[in-house]
C-alpha cells in the first residue's frame, strides 16, 4: 500500500510571506522556505506499518520550462531537508492542473491532499492531512 502526498499546503506551507509575489516574478524562493507541515515521525511511523510514501505535487501555474526545472529541484531539495529519514519510493512534481490519479505507478491507492478537487477526482481513498494521522 502506497500513500501519496501533495506538497504545497498539505506537507509544505507554501501559503506564507511573499509567496504569490514570488511565483508571479518565477522565484522558487517559497518552496525554499516552505515550513514543515507534518511531522517526520508521523511519517516514520506510517513506513512502520508497512506503508510506501510518495509524492504528487504540482508545478506552478503559467510556468516556463526554465521554472518548473527550477521548483523541480527546489522541491526535491525541500523533501531531502525536511524529511532526511524518508525514503519516497516515487516523486512526482508534473505540470500544474494534471490529474494526480493519472501519475499515480500503483493505482487506487491513497492521497493525502488539501484540496478537495484533488481529493474527489482521485481513484481510490483521499483524505485531508489532518486525517494522515489516522492511519
Amino acid at each position: 500500500m502506497i500513500i501519496y502526498l501533495d506538497m504545497d499546503g498539505t506537507i509544505a506551507n507554501l501559503y506564507k510571506g511573499e509567496w504569490l509575489a514570488d511565483l508571479i516574478a518565477k522565484n522558487p524562493r517559497p518552496y525554499e522556505v516552505a515550513d514543515r507541515l507534518i511531522d517526520e515521525e508521523i511519517l516514520q511511523k506510517l513506513v512502520e506499518k508497512g506503508y510506501k510514501l510518495g509524492i504528487i505535487s504540482w508545478l506552478a501555474k503559467n510556468s516556463t520550462p526554465e521554472y518548473d526545472k527550477a521548483v523541480r529541484q527546489t522541491k526535491k531539495n525541500w523533501l531531502k531537508q525536511n524529511y532526511p529519514n524518508i525514503t519516497f519510493t516515487e516523486i512526482h512534481i508534473v505540470k500544474y492542473g494534471t490529474p494526480k490519479h493519472k501519475v499515480a505507478n500503483i493505482k487506487n491507492q491513497i492521497l493525502v491532499d488539501d484540496e478537495e478537487p484533488n481529493r474527489r477526482k482521485w481513484k481510490g481513498v483521499a483524505i485531508t492531512p489532518t486525517e494522515l494521522a489516522t492511519l
